[in-house]
């Protein structure tokens, strides 16, 4: 499995690269009225409006802090659905991980957040958290 290892603070993260249409510079962003919170308003990028959301407020984690790191991931869940921003605090490098080396996560789940992650990566030293972009993306909200 191909995955592009962002950062969030301290945390590694891991994007399944079948899901990133692009990865852009940070842009002003319009805010759209009654969005959920996590929802921080849409971009114009090329002519196409994209809503764009905070990944940190969708888990549940502290504010953005917007550095010249900072990034969007425009992401696309699956063929039929809209493309949608991710603001992350750093996007390091593709990296891939063989099947052996990610393990499936279990754990109670009181808020719904556990179904963000798809299992746990090890690279190195390193352990990535490999996100559920499907479950983060859609509205279903508990």
């Amino acid at each position: 499995m191909q995955i592009i290892d962002v950062k969030l603070g301290n945390d590694s993260f891991g994007i399944e690269i079948k899901y990133v249409n692009s990865i852009i510079v940070m842009q002003n962003i319009t805010r759209v009225p009654k969005a959920q919170p996590y929802y921080l308003g849409v971009i114009n990028l090329r002519g196409e409006i994209i809503p764009v959301m905070s990944l940190r407020r969708r888990l549940g984690l502290e504010d953005d802090i917007f550095t010249s790191s900072t990034r969007i991931m425009i992401l696309k869940p699956d063929a039929s659905s809209e493309s949608v921003g991710m603001i992350v605090d750093e996007v390091n490098e593709v990296i891939t991980l063989e099947n052996d080396s990610i393990e499936k996560i279990s754990y109670d789940d009181k808020d719904g957040k556990a179904g963000f992650s798809s299992g746990i990566g090890k690279y190195g030293d390193e352990l990535i958290n490999i996100l559920n972009i499907p479950a983060i993306i859609s509205e279903n909200d508990e």
